[in-house]
């Protein structure tokens, strides 16, 4: 058994000075007394010294797309090979388990790409976090996100669109619900999938009690979603007050992808990145405050994503997401809650996001406590998937 020793544990439970013993990929004792309930010292075979650090839960985003690399102009990217986007892909999975991330949920990919990374990294053949994928987004003709979705329309294409997921293998329904910045004519906020539409995306989803996710900027395109019971809201840039009520009634999770309006605004058009797009990222920055307000006002339940892949939105950058949030209104707790138990929670995971025994064994070791300093993410000094040290 490996043994992280004489360190601080902090997740959503609190702080305690504790050993952790971590054995097949699970953590098996917690505490003062860890090595002794394993069996003593004979028990041990390896172990890291955590002395004077923290150990805390692997991070979780909740929204990425493991076929981009954080290029300005993502469309390009349709043009790549396959084997160029699988190479891409496991380079951008690599940079993220390197930064302390543990579990991705990509929500939209070409093809299987994605489906067939999260077989490979399950299968120990490429080092990377854990991988709950969608495989395509479902979207109407023409709309967000054509060049790499399934386009459909009507109720009964869009059924047949998400069956097409599921047998793919997907863990989680995703669909654009509004248009959104990147796609070349499409107006960000407009409702692109029509209300019998996402009822027909939702009820193809019911069966197997799937998640389901809505790429929703506008308020329309939220509440058409929430009505529908979509678990999660994507973006949500537009949120206004009675769209936050409606998401904290009935539990709605909204993934707000700070990063994602970031890496837009802060580069700009002399950057490479779309005219279009910088312009209609801006329009989104003057509204997100006020969503967030709404938001935090309505008690929203909270996942952390990234939306990583968009424009200088790198995989390796993850952490960086938790002191947005901080600056948009979280306490350094709430960050660590939104991107550990909470985005658990919306991927449907009950082995993850907790130091705790029974509990999959996807672990950072950092400097200090990220439910008080929530720049600790940004440089960890050790990562576990699974029981084994990636970095």
């Amino acid at each position: 058994m490996h043994v992280l020793r004489g360190g601080l544990v902090a997740d959503v439970d609190g702080a305690r000075d504790a050993d952790v013993a971590i054995a097949g990929g699970e953590i098996v004792a917690v505490g003062p007394d860890a090595v002794d309930e394993i069996g003593g010292e004979d028990a041990v075979d390896a172990e890291t010294d955590a002395s004077g650090r923290v150990i805390a839960p692997g991070l979780i985003d909740s929204h990425v797309h493991v076929m981009m690399d954080g290029r300005p102009d993502v469309a390009t990217a349709v043009s790549d090979s396959d084997y160029t986007a699988s190479y891409r892909t496991a380079g951008n999975l690599a940079a993220a388990v390197e930064s302390g991330v543990t579990t991705v949920r990509d929500l939209g990919a070409r093809g299987t790409l994605a489906l067939d990374a999260a077989d490979a990294v399950a299968a120990g053949d490429i080092d990377g976090p854990r991988i709950v994928a969608c495989g395509r987004n479902v979207i109407m003709t023409g709309g967000h996100g054509n060049w790499f979705g399934r386009e459909a329309d009507g109720p009964d294409e869009v059924r047949k669109a998400a069956r097409e997921q599921l047998k793919d293998g997907a863990d989680v329904l995703k669909c654009m619900a509004t248009g959104g910045v990147l796609t070349e004519g499409a107006v960000t906020g407009a409702p692109e999938l029509t209300p019998e539409e996402l009822s027909a995306f939702t009820d193809a989803a019911a069966p197997t009690d799937t998640p389901t996710a809505a790429h929703a900027h506008g308020e329309e395109g939220i509440k058409n979603a929430v009505e529908a019971g979509i678990s999660s809201v994507e973006h949500g840039t537009f949120m206004d007050r009675e769209a936050a009520e409606m998401m904290a009634e009935r539990g709605t999770y909204w993934v707000p992808t700070a990063s994602a309006l970031r890496g837009i605004v802060d580069n700009g058009v002399e950057a490479g990145i779309p005219e279009d797009a910088v312009e209609k990222a801006e329009d989104a920055a003057e509204r997100f405050e006020d969503a967030w307000e709404h938001a935090l006002d309505a008690g929203v339940p909270i996942a952390m994503g990234t939306d990583a892949g968009t424009p200088f939105n790198f995989f390796g950058e993850i952490p960086r997401e938790l002191a947005y949030m901080v600056d948009y209104g979280l306490s350094p707790a709430e960050a660590l809650e939104a991107a550990t138990v909470n985005a658990a929670d919306l991927l449907g995971l009950d082995d993850a996001g907790r130091v705790a025994e029974g509990y999959r064994a996807d672990l950072v070791v950092l400097d200090s406590n990220p439910a008080e300093d929530v720049t600790a993410w940004q440089d960890p000094e050790a990562v576990f998937t699974d029981g084994k040290r990636v970095a």
